[in-house]
């Protein structure tokens, strides 16, 4: 795998690192797409996450699964304090960032992404399942760290500083307010950016593009090193 010039290159995994490590005991692979998907085919021994975007149903479905949620969430994939997590999709790696995300702010880093998930998979020639592995007895710690996460106020006061960068990965019609989906207010924080989050994808492959890619079109939107950047 092409992974020359990312900062973290240990975030991404292959199609043969999978299949070679798919075996070992500490090695929980998770399908992050709905139940249908799973069903038609899925990574052998992969689990299914229960919410691809693992919200907190007591909020709506508007924030971050609380730790004793989170915690159940994981014990019940054969999520262990000491797994490592390989996560995929077939959304050109939207739910699997998700979850690669909502593990590391409950501080469990050993997480990684296949890099162009299900249709890497596929293409490759991986091998399929239509089971349901068994799970194992676990014990997962959350240890949030809220760090990773921005509240409104510190926003709003992000919005004034030359050294920081808000960046809008939704559609176009939700930074324009033409779609609304299902939100209350239209529009997008003022003073920032817009970059949809596919257009740092290759989307025939589903595939991160190259490092030298993703830096030139970050950086035409003023998305560069130096500034804090909030997404949304």
């Amino acid at each position: 795998m092409a992974t020359e010039g990312y900062t973290h290159p240990e975030f991404l995994v292959d199609v043969a690192w999978v299949d070679a490590h798919k075996g070992d005991g500490n090695v929980v692979i998770v399908d992050c797409e709905v139940d249908a998907a799973f069903a038609r085919g899925h990574i052998p021994g992969a689990v299914l996450v229960p919410d691809n975007y693992e919200k907190d149903p007591d909020s709506g479905r508007l924030f971050l699964m609380q730790p004793a949620q989170f915690k159940a969430m994981c014990e019940g994939l054969s999520i262990g304090d000491d797994t490592t997590v390989i996560a995929y999709d077939h959304s050109r790696s939207l739910t699997a960032a998700r979850l690669w995300w909502a593990l590391n702010t409950y501080g469990h880093t050993d997480v990684k992404i296949l890099n162009g998930g299900w249709r890497a998979w596929v293409t490759n020639g991986g091998a399929v399942d239509f089971g349901r592995a068994a799970p194992k007895s676990v014990t997962f710690t959350p240890k949030r760290d809220d760090s990773k996460l921005v509240k409104v106020d510190e926003l709003k006061q992000a919005c004034q500083v030359g050294d920081s960068v808000i960046w809008d990965v939704r559609s176009d019609g939700e930074w324009d307010g033409s779609n609304s989906r299902g939100n209350k207010r239209v529009g997008h924080v003022p003073g920032a950016v817009h970059l949809e989050w596919f257009n740092l994808m290759d989307s025939e492959t589903n595939e991160f593009k190259p490092a030298a890619e993703i830096r030139r079109i970050l950086t035409e939107h003023g998305i560069t090193p130096d500034k804090n950047v909030y997404t949304y």
